[in-house]
């Protein structure tokens, strides 16, 4: 975020790139990696003959392991972690799969999963989060609120390669948490050249929106983990009061800086919480218009929810009714909850909720 330091980075750098174009008669192969893009900057006009691989087929496992890798090279490893784990073998790599598999660097590529926490989780015979601890995005999440950016989307964002490979600024979010490794390829529309972007696996999306939290909330990391498994809990037994007086407490006391928009703050406070709530039992969550419409499934109940701005509470269960949310779970024998909430704007908060 220090343009001034920035420049004087470049600065130094330039003329240290420009020594190896003088040099290149004398070098067989040279390979520059790191995290952002600098192909595009005034730092390597001096190296104008760089390669950039960084979406180029034929190098795409080579940041990574492919699934074959895994196999043919750590099968012992795989076997000794299913018992450690006291789970099957088959069970152990589905799990590696959801967890550390998902890199794409070209559209339409084998998965690669990331090596550092693949080789702890083998070391330790423990799933943890290791990638993701090696650095914390304040940064990026820095970039997200300046930018006042719907979190909802990055789940699915859409773009095209000259976003993709620009370099990073405090205009667009997107680059620099695409190149960090915090979102990578899942589709590609070729016709118009536009790129499906989305979470690779579960260790960076949990993560991640763990993280978010207390920049949007006022709790703290370790305070958020106790709400979310209070709300998982009061989810899983039925106690819907009990749950939305949690919820009212996430928007309780939020510093008034923090809401500029405060449609889009709401928004992205319920995403997170319901996304972090999702890891532990089924959730959709859609939005649209200044709305909100959520189903939480657990054994026993089932939950549909409609969420209104400065609308009323009733109109909010009234168009749960009118477009049929419901109806997809009338014959399933769990207990049915149709919820509709209306948020204030005035009082920052839920105003009211009504359970039928």
């Amino acid at each position: 975020g220090n343009e001034a330091l920035q420049t004087e980075y470049r600065n130094t750098l330039k003329p240290f790139y420009g020594v190896l174009k003088t040099m290149d008669g004398s070098i067989k192969f040279g390979m520059l990696t790191g995290v952002t893009k600098f192909g595009k900057v005034s730092v390597f006009s001096d190296l104008n003959n760089l390669d950039d691989i960084s979406m180029r087929e034929p190098y795409v496992g080579i940041c990574g392991m492919t699934e074959k890798e895994i196999h043919d090279n750590l099968d012992l490893e795989l076997h000794e972690l299913a018992a450690a784990r006291k789970i099957t073998y088959e069970e152990v790599c589905a799990k590696l799969k959801e967890y550390y598999d998902g890199y794409h660097f070209v559209e339409n590529t084998e998965g690669i999963y990331n090596p550092f926490s693949l080789l702890n989780t083998f070391k330790y015979n423990k799933f943890g989060s290791y990638w993701f601890e090696t650095g914390t995005p304040t940064y990026l999440v820095e970039l997200l609120k300046r930018n006042h950016y719907d979190l909802e989307r990055m789940a699915h964002e859409e773009t095209d390669a000259d976003v993709l490979n620009s370099i990073y600024g405090d205009d667009q979010p997107i680059p620099v948490i695409f190149q960090s490794g915090y979102l990578t390829i899942k589709g590609y529309d070729e016709r118009f050249g536009l790129y499906r972007l989305g979470y690779p696996n579960r260790e960076v999306e949990e993560g991640f929106i763990k993280f978010l939290m207390p920049f949007y909330t006022r709790f703290n990391k370790q305070e958020s983990a106790f709400e979310i498994q209070k709300f998982v809990r009061e989810i899983e037994i039925g106690e819907v009061d009990a749950f939305f007086r949690r919820l009212q407490s996430f928007f309780a006391d939020t510093p008034y800086e923090l809401i500029k928009d405060l449609e889009l703050h709401y928004q992205n406070v319920l995403f997170i919480v319901f996304k972090l709530v999702g890891f532990y039992v089924k959730a959709e969550y859609h939005t649209s218009e200044g709305r909100v419409d959520l189903v939480l499934q657990t054994d026993k109940f089932i939950y549909v929810m409609e969420f209104k701005l400065d609308g009323t509470a009733e109109e909010a269960l009234q168009q749960i009714d009118e477009r049929h949310y419901a109806r997809p779970f009338l014959s399933d024998i769990r207990k049915l909850f149709k919820i509709g909430v209306n948020f204030s704007a005035k009082t920052r908060n839920i105003e009211r909720w009504i359970v039928q």
